[in-house]
């Protein structure tokens, strides 16, 4: 993909980092010092960089969906798989390598949800990495269609439906298989089904997977924040996005036509990656 010229750039933390607020200023006198042209304001900007872990980078790329922004993540966390850069130390040697146009763009798939009940949609969601379709504290019965196909019925702790992107997250704890980021496609996985254990399957981007929540014991045992409603079954995106699922509700999963553009400082990056976090030989 051709490189596209920076014009502005926004930066990007939470507020309560203090090493990513002190970072943020260091990049800003860098910025004007070295690179005077660059215009450095959150409104559509060419870039957003991104200070901190992968939750931040996530909680950054659904925000930033519908801009062409690049998404530029430099860690500040622990895991760092969706940061371009993961050490501190090479932060700034990175920004003048970015901004003197020696990067690559990689475009990342993400996953929209939308929820079913009594016919419409009760709620919509978009993820970079997974949707998750949960009862932590008990078991939940759910039917897995496969473009219209009974394929499934999990009976267990739940349904898990990962993007590549997502591979080296939830989906890993879960034994589910490592994708290459850039490869568009869906990972379906059961969670603890009480049936016998099945495999991840990889399926192709433009298919859908349907949920349906067939029966779970109705208990009451958690409760949603904005709702303060009880609760048992859980749909989750991107592990922050949280929402009550009832009996007979149904979860559509489907690719969304937006692509998250990350941006990437090097060939390989994705399996210098694995070879650092796995200790690959």
């Amino acid at each position: 993909m051709m490189n596209k010229q920076i014009k502005s750039l926004a930066i990007v933390y939470r507020e309560n980092n203090i090493k990513a607020k002190n970072w943020a200023k260091k990049i800003e006198l860098f910025v004007k010092k070295q690179f005077s042209k660059i215009i450095i304001f959150d409104k559509k900007p060419s870039v957003v960089l991104v200070l901190g872990g992968d939750g931040t980078i996530l909680e950054t790329a659904r925000k930033y969906q519908k801009s062409d922004a690049l998404i530029f993540g430099m860690n500040l966390g622990n895991v760092g798989f969706l940061a371009s850069v993961r050490k501190p130390e090479n932060f700034l040697t990175a920004l003048k390598q970015f901004f003197t146009g020696n990067y690559f763009v990689a475009e990342r798939m993400m996953l929209a949800s939308a929820v079913y009940r009594s016919n419409k949609i009760v709620f919509k969601s978009d993820a970079l990495n997974d949707i998750v379709v949960q009862n932590p504290l008990g078991i939940v019965e759910i039917e897995v269609n496969i473009e219209n196909y009974p394929f499934q019925y999990v009976s267990g702790t739940g349904v898990l439906v990962s993007t590549a992107t997502g591979s080296t997250a939830y989906n890993l704890s879960a034994h589910g298989p490592i994708v290459m980021p850039d490869i568009k496609c869906m990972i379906l996985s059961e969670l603890l089904d009480h049936n016998i254990p099945t495999p991840s399957v990889v399926i192709k981007y433009n298919k859908e997977i349907e949920l349906k929540i067939a029966d779970f014991r109705e208990r009451g045992l958690l409760s949603v924040t904005k709702t303060e409603k009880p609760a048992d079954v859980l749909l989750i995106a991107d592990g922050e996005i949280i929402f009550p699922l009832q009996k007979n509700d149904i979860i559509k999963i489907q690719s969304s036509p937006r692509l998250i553009k990350f941006v990437e400082l090097e060939k390989n990056y994705f399996f210098k990656s694995l070879q650092e976090k796995f200790a690959f030989k």
